[in-house]
């Protein structure tokens, strides 16, 4: 009969090794799992075509979009079960322009159509605008994308009046002019230190590829923005790149001039 030591020991051997200590986190693997998963789908889709990936993307985002909206109009729906109650206390102004308010919020579905087609075109705008230019995001890409978010969301919604065409330019330059100001902001709080500016394009390059991992090993081999139009395999398997990041690193750049020119 076996002792109470030899059962243990042959339950170690049954159990593989490391499966107590995954038990212990099962919220870490299904972050991990989604991170991996979102890692994968965005570097699948980069390697689409421009049409393909763009369409991929703004639908996405839209879905993404409309089930905010959808959960933003439902909050506001109690907010309106609730507002004649509400009003009681305020002054008929007050309590006039609430009801206005909730009105032009809209129900879910109404809230849901609105954020899906901003989120949508606006993630569309961006994706096409960064594939045109070589996986570059500034302000202008930031602007653009804006416009044409906040132009399709004054058409769809209806908000600003019989003149369509004017509210819609209108809404489209406030938009853009409003998230530009936020990506110059976060450019002004976020800006790298001085050691970290002759790797802009190298940063840009591996992040849109998902590759950002590997930031550290080009920083550790001194592999600058200007020797990007230089990289070869050799050079990327020096500094400890595998060779799927290798070949996915040497098509971006063969595929996007801007990053191979030498001036």
């Amino acid at each position: 009969m076996a002792t109470t030591q030899e059962q243990e020991q042959q339950k170690q051997q049954l159990v593989p090794a490391g499966m107590f200590k995954a038990a212990g986190g099962p919220i870490q693997q299904v972050q991990e799992s989604l991170r991996r998963f979102d890692a994968d789908l965005k570097q699948w889709m980069r390697q689409q075509s421009m049409p393909v990936e763009v369409a991929l993307v703004t639908a996405t985002s839209a879905l993404q979009g409309g089930v905010i909206g959808a959960l933003m109009g439902t909050f506001t729906a109690d907010v309106a079960a609730s507002l004649p109650q509400q009003a009681q206390g305020l002054n008929p102004q007050a309590a006039a322009s609430l009801q206005k308010a909730q009105a032009f919020a809209g129900g879910p579905l109404l809230q849901a159509r609105n954020f899906a087609v901003m989120t949508g075109v606006n993630a569309g705008l961006t994706c096409a605008m960064k594939r045109l230019r070589g996986g570059v995001e500034d302000t202008q890409t930031s602007m653009i994308a804006a416009f044409g978010s906040g132009a399709m969301f004054s058409i769809v919604s209806g908000m600003g009046g019989p003149d369509v065409a004017t509210n819609a330019v209108t809404t489209g330059v406030f938009f853009a002019l409003f998230q530009g100001g936020l990506f110059k902001l976060g450019q002004r709080f976020s800006k790298p230190p001085e050691n970290d500016v002759n790797y802009l394009l190298s940063r840009s390059l591996l992040h849109n590829l998902g590759l950002q991992r590997y930031e550290k090993n080009f920083k550790k081999g001194l592999l600058t923005d200007a020797t990007l139009p230089l990289l070869n395999e050799s050079a990327l398997r020096d500094v400890n790149i595998p060779p799927g990041p290798r070949l996915l690193i040497l098509d971006h750049i063969k595929r996007h001039p801007e990053l191979s020119s030498r001036e």
